[in-house]
């Protein structure tokens, strides 16, 4: 189904265009060969944050559901209500609970109509997903059919301030009436087709994600290039969504108690859960969570000026006058804002915003600050 590696890791579609045309830097995440870098994560970082850059995120799945039932079964695995969701537009990220409320993967769907929907699940839990999908539609007896896409579309992301710009020369006016969260299908990119074309993306810049059959997506990253986007790889995307407190699977949640506090204390925003929603699987977990309160909330951590280079990594304890008061889920260096950042889950008795904490680095304490998501300010949040 995919090319392999010689370490029998999957490889991306373009694999061979990223080596060989643009000198990719290509290594392992999620169980894919994708580029990591091209001329320093740094550079392309800055990149994103103030002109426009490229990735290729193939290695995301992407997954059609259809039929009569399609709105009904995801209605039923997703903690956010998709029925307020208007044709031709994403519904935003929203959640897929175990019964125990603990998040199996947070998911994108895409409506095209009531029967039809797209849905983009993280590139770990895609197997997983399609498997816990059919058990669901088998359980409940739903007329669905589920197509896994993942080998027939690549799938990039051009995101940064001068994104709309550099695309209305290659796509045309109509790039600029896509609104946030809205998609179309069937256009074309420098007269090369595309299947779908959406204004979204993870990095919190305004952007656009393309996905297309792999011959035509040659093409196209090679029109964009030409029109002035820069390629850029999976290591600053880490970082960039990091400093907008994005979360990543099996760093900020995952289905182990033993890691993870349940959904209700991600804080996740941009509506992740309906509380109005009833019916969803983890719901009656989730509401009895909610009812006993938040222990774990999840905040951002900047360090201070003297600690800059003080890079924070998963699993970092985090102290108070002694006190360990929570973990640090990622860490990266910003270079936006020329100093270590990450996020943690802290206690809620000490998440005080401005309050100075410790970090713990290889038996050595180093101060940070306890911030509000996201990092960066001034930012078009645009997911």
């Amino acid at each position: 189904m995919f090319a392999k590696s010689t370490k029998g890791v999957n490889r991306i579609p373009l694999w061979e265009f990223h080596v060989r045309e643009l000198g990719a830097d290509m290594g392992e995440f999620a169980g894919w060969e994708v580029p990591m870098m091209y001329t320093g994560a740094l550079q392309e970082h800055m990149i994103v944050r103030t002109d426009a850059g490229v990735f290729d995120v193939s290695h995301m799945g992407r997954i059609r559901v259809s039929g009569p039932d399609a709105e009904p079964f995801l209605q039923r695995i997703f903690t956010k209500n998709i029925a307020k969701t208007k044709e031709y537009h994403l519904s935003g990220p929203t959640l897929v609970l175990n019964a125990y409320a603990r998040v199996k993967d947070d998911e994108m769907p895409y409506k095209v109509s009531d029967e039809e929907w797209l849905v983009v699940v993280n590139a770990l839990y895609r197997d997983k997903m399609l498997k816990y999908y059919e058990n669901v539609i088998k359980t409940h007896n739903f007329d669905v059919r589920v197509e896994d896409l993942t080998s027939k579309y690549a799938m990039i992301a051009i995101q940064g301030p001068r994104s709309a710009e550099i695309l209305e020369k290659i796509c045309g006016d109509w790039i600029h009436d896509l609104r946030a969260l809205q998609f179309r299908i069937g256009e074309s990119v420098s007269e090369h087709d595309a299947f779908l074309i959406s204004r979204s993306g993870w990095t919190g810049e305004d952007g656009f994600e393309i996905w297309a059959e792999p011959k035509n997506m040659v093409d196209i990253y090679r029109a964009l290039l030409k029109a002035g986007v820069k390629p850029v790889g999976i290591i600053c995307r880490d970082m960039l969504r990091i400093e907008m407190g994005y979360v990543l699977g099996e760093h900020e949640y995952g289905e182990d108690p033993l890691r993870f506090p349940p959904a209700n204390s991600l804080r996740y925003g941009l509506g992740a859960i309906d509380w109005n929603k009833r019916g969803f699987v983890g719901e009656e977990a989730l509401r009895a969570y909610r009812r006993e309160g938040v222990r774990w909330v999840r905040v951002g951590i900047k360090m201070r000026r003297k600690h800059a280079r003080a890079v924070i990594r998963q699993g970092y304890k985090l102290y108070v006058e002694d006190q360990v008061i929570g973990w640090m889920t990622s860490g990266t260096y910003s270079p936006y804002l020329k100093t270590a950042i990450g996020q943690a889950y802290v206690d809620v008795r000490y998440a005080i915003f401005g309050d100075i904490v410790e970090v713990e680095i290889r038996g050595k304490r180093y101060e940070g600050k306890i911030v509000e998501f996201p990092l960066v300010r001034g930012r078009p949040v645009v997911r």
